[in-house]
């Protein structure tokens, strides 16, 4: 099971009220809400290895100099909140989740100059059984493989109430397989992102002409091709966006094989450093949400 953690705490954040705090008062909802997050999967899931992956640069400067936009509008957000993308109240919590992770023994792994989607994509590459990957992020649903039995766990209210996204799903939603998605994204685009897509080309487009011609090359092949079927007014769009098209694909899609620090993925099922754990609970006021997954976790051991 891989984890979309800063995803993850973000949804945290937003659903677990901002009156949970520590007993000097600092908000500590992201930290909660993250572990009931791990507690229900791994009790619904069973996983026997899990990764925390992390954030080292969440807007990489080669994916910046392929496309200056990308992300561009998250930046200026921040100039104008004078801070980082995400609200102040949730940044301070960060440290915080990544030293209860440690404490617990949760595996978590974060590459300088790469984002938590490119340490995924390396991990789904490289595992030998199937993979769950937790995320609110669609970007990640061009790994979804039914073959290697690598599925998305996508929440829609909390992860209790998740959607499973394997190829069913992608193809009733989208049209495309989890091999298709990568260039369905880049044709569409994503304001999100900073990606802006082919002028007149939305999801349902992109995903007839990925059928029609097989994939983003064949559907630029077809641009130069006079006898090919496009519209005159699709074919100039498509060839006027060839600059944004030659880089796109690198940018939308998830790198599969960055180097990765040695760890071990396997679940604990007791803490790594209890002292320190002990510590970190008393500080923070982690309650009932920490012992709950402690409990969890020593079920799964038992389980597995």
């Amino acid at each position: 099971m891989l984890l979309d953690s800063a995803s993850l705490y973000f949804r945290a954040y937003f659903g677990v009220p901002d009156s949970v705090r520590s007993p000097d008062g600092q908000p500590v909802n992201a930290v909660r809400g993250l572990l009931d997050f791990i507690s229900r999967l791994v009790q619904d899931h069973h996983p026997d290895q899990l990764v925390a992956c992390m954030d080292a640069d969440w807007r990489p400067q080669w994916r910046v100099d392929l496309i200056p936009t990308y992300k561009t509008h998250r930046v200026a957000e921040a100039a104008t909140e004078g801070e980082e993308e995400i609200p102040d109240t949730l940044s301070p919590q960060v440290p915080v989740i990544e030293q209860v992770l440690d404490a617990l023994g949760i595996a978590r792994i974060g590459v300088p100059e790469y984002e938590a989607d490119d340490v995924i994509g390396t991990l789904a590459a490289r595992a030998k059984g199937p993979v769950q990957i937790v995320t609110g992020d669609r970007d990640l649903f061009q790994l979804v493989d039914d073959v290697r039995g690598v599925q998305v766990i996508y929440p829609i209210k909390g992860v209790g109430a998740a959607q499973i996204i394997n190829e069913a799903a992608l193809r009733e939603k989208y049209g495309v397989t989890g091999a298709e998605y990568a260039d369905m994204a880049a044709l569409r685009g994503d304001p999100s992102d900073g990606l802006p897509g082919v002028k007149g080309i939305g999801e349902k487009t992109a995903a007839q002409l990925i059928r029609e011609y097989g994939d983003l090359a064949g559907i630029r092949a077809a641009a130069t091709d006079p006898f090919s079927k496009l519209t005159p007014a699709r074919r100039k769009n498509i060839l006027e966006a060839a600059p944004y098209l030659d880089v796109a694909p690198t940018v939308v899609r998830v790198a599969t094989d960055i180097p990765l620090p040695d760890f071990d993925p396997t679940l604990p099922r007791e803490p790594l450093d209890p002292m320190t754990l002990e510590d970190l609970a008393t500080r923070w006021g982690l309650g009932t949400s920490l012992t709950r997954l402690l409990d969890t976790l020593a079920q799964n051991g038992t389980n597995t």
